[in-house]
């Protein structure tokens, strides 16, 4: 397929762009296979190009003049990003032709197809960012306490399609035993590490037990999970799933682990249905958008349909079962496994949730890549699909996961302003770049798919892009502290915060960077006024010390 073949009208002049915070401008519409171009000519007007793919849904409003005549009328184009624009076109046959080009080019399905494999990066890449974090070189630690190896059982993707070429297994586990532990996950995704806390206690990942209406039994599955499990200790397995959803799933062939065959574990549930229920949690996210969206709502109507959207309990759902599950590992040293149905949603959130509260590193820049890589996109979630659409689409093959938790990481930066390395402006910018994006980071469902459509190859990383140190600057918290500590963050209702910087950004003028330089200005002046009184302090003891020491 060409784009030309998709675009009926590729250039349009007189066009009125509307856009709240910004003086109309009158310009003219460039169309091309990738972009929305608006120029105008006037000095010290910025261009606006748009990513067709950035298109979430678009809305026509023709006008009708007196004797019901149609005489040209509006776009209204709704974006993933969350930004609204209004396109002014004065005739109804440029209106049309302009409507269908967009829909034609913003429905495009072919990642192939897509800007990444288009763009060109301006400058030398210093760092291949589809390389940068690699399997041996996160789990360095973990594979010196020869505990633990590297299986490439899944080397040609044949054991689990949505799996990595290579995961992280107990070592006394050949890859015989995982082979047929695979047999007996939804998926193929058998139990792999996820992480290994400082005290030794693990978490684990995997899909559903295939344990069926007639009660099915694998005994390698049995012997991976008991092989991680010490003498005199039980394991915790949490199953992110309400047991009416369990016997859902066992009524088609899944379920869940049995007391009786797994009885060096406990068994939990855990319900985050909410989570995993694709279409549930994007109504969610299109209410709260919309509610945030209405600006003639009064502020106690606000507050109520902020609430009854039900985004913000999946928030508080989602921290309060890391939290959970964290305690058990840190204060317990217990191993835990966790899973819901296939194990790409509500689990890989939950588990880079415990990470974030456990380990600091991921309170870094790269630390906060490096999870991303492991968790999301090497664990095989599907973000082609899950993210096909935004909050404005009337369609319903998506979920928000993962904005889900970005929102999540930024309760963590509300409560724990100095903890973090990277500020608002970096999940922002992770958001969008998920959605639409120039770089192939986030294209496609799996490892598989990236690597035969060959992203690898003909694409940039956002990572190298992030990572440079001119942009790398823009992203840094003022306020960052390092701390080797865990980190409880708050899950009562009032501790949510809504993501103003995200979702409001468009409608309210945001002034948190600005509050950032501020506050970094105060606290450099606390320490420079500590570090005065320390040395004042010494000088003290020293002056005090010769006193005594001339009476003697």
């Amino acid at each position: 397929m060409e784009f030309i073949e998709l675009i009926l009208i590729n250039k349009l002049d007189g066009v009125i762009l509307k856009y709240p915070h910004h003086d109309n401008v009158d310009g003219t519409v460039c169309i091309t296979g990738h972009h929305l171009i608006l120029s105008s000519r006037k000095e010290g007007v910025r261009e606006l190009w748009l990513l067709h793919k950035n298109i979430d849904s678009i809305e026509k409003k023709e006008n009708k003049v007196s004797g019901g005549v149609v005489q040209g009328g509006s776009l209204f184009l709704k974006c993933k990003d969350l930004r609204i624009f209004q396109l002014d076109i004065s005739n109804s046959m440029e209106l049309n032709l302009v409507a269908q080009t967009l829909e034609n080019l913003s429905s495009i399905q072919d990642p192939s197809l897509f800007y990444p494999f288009f763009y060109r990066h301006m400058h030398p890449v210093m760092e291949n960012g589809y390389t940068l974090y690699s399997i041996e070189g996160e789990f360095t630690k973990v594979l010196a306490t020869e505990e633990w190896r590297i299986s490439r059982v899944n080397q040609h993707y044949t054991v689990s399609p949505s799996y990595a070429q290579a995961v992280v297994v107990p070592k006394v586990i050949d890859d015989e035993t995982l082979l047929a532990a695979a047999s007996f996950r939804q998926g193929g995704r058998f139990p792999v590490l996820s992480y290994r806390h400082n005290n030794g206690a693990v978490l684990l990942r995997a899909g559903q037990p295939l344990y069926g209406p007639k009660h099915r039994r694998c005994k390698p599955d049995e012997q991976l999970l008991n092989s991680v499990v010490n003498v005199g200790m039980k394991g915790i397995i949490y199953d992110l799933r309400s047991s009416s959803l369990i016997s859902q799933q066992q009524n088609k062939g899944g379920g869940t682990e049995t007391a009786a065959n797994y009885s060096q574990w406990r068994i939990y549930n855990r319900s985050m249905d909410d989570v995993d229920n694709q279409q549930q949690l994007l109504e969610s996210f299109s209410k709260l958008i919309e509610a945030c969206m209405d600006q003639e709502i009064s502020c106690d109507k606000w507050m109520s349909r902020l609430e009854s959207s039900g985004w913000a309990e999946s928030v508080r759902n989602s921290l309060h079962t890391a939290c959970i599950i964290a305690q058990h590992i840190h204060h317990k040293g217990e191993p835990v496994l966790i899973h819901g149905t296939r194990g790409e949603d509500a689990t890989l959130l939950v588990c880079s949730l415990v990470q974030i509260i456990l380990n600091p590193d991921c309170r870094t820049i790269r630390g906060l890549q490096a999870l991303i890589e492991r968790e999301w996109l090497q664990a095989g979630h599907p973000f082609g699909s899950r993210l096909r659409c935004g909050p404005y689409s009337s369609q319903s093959r998506a979920a928000p996961t993962f904005p889900l938790f970005l929102d999540c990481v930024r309760q963590f930066l509300e409560q724990f302003p100095c903890s973090f390395e990277y500020r608002q402006s970096f999940l922002i910018a992770l958001f969008e770049h998920s959605y639409a994006s120039q770089f192939g980071t986030f294209l496609c469902d799996s490892d598989q798919e990236r690597s035969t459509r060959g992203v690898y190859r003909q694409t940039t990383s956002l990572w190298s892009f992030v990572n440079q140190p001119d942009e790398l600057c823009a992203y840094i918290n003022p306020l960052y502290d390092p701390t080797p500590n865990v980190i409880w963050p708050s899950v009562a209702p009032m501790s949510y915060v809504i993501w103003e910087e995200l979702y409001l950004r468009w409608l309210v003028p945001q002034r948190t960077e600005e509050r950032e330089e501020q506050y970094k200005v105060i606290r450099t002046r606390e320490q420079h006024l500590r570090s005065q009184a320390q040395q004042l302090r010494r000088e003290l003891m020293d002056l005090a010390h010769r006193y005594y020491n001339l009476d003697k």
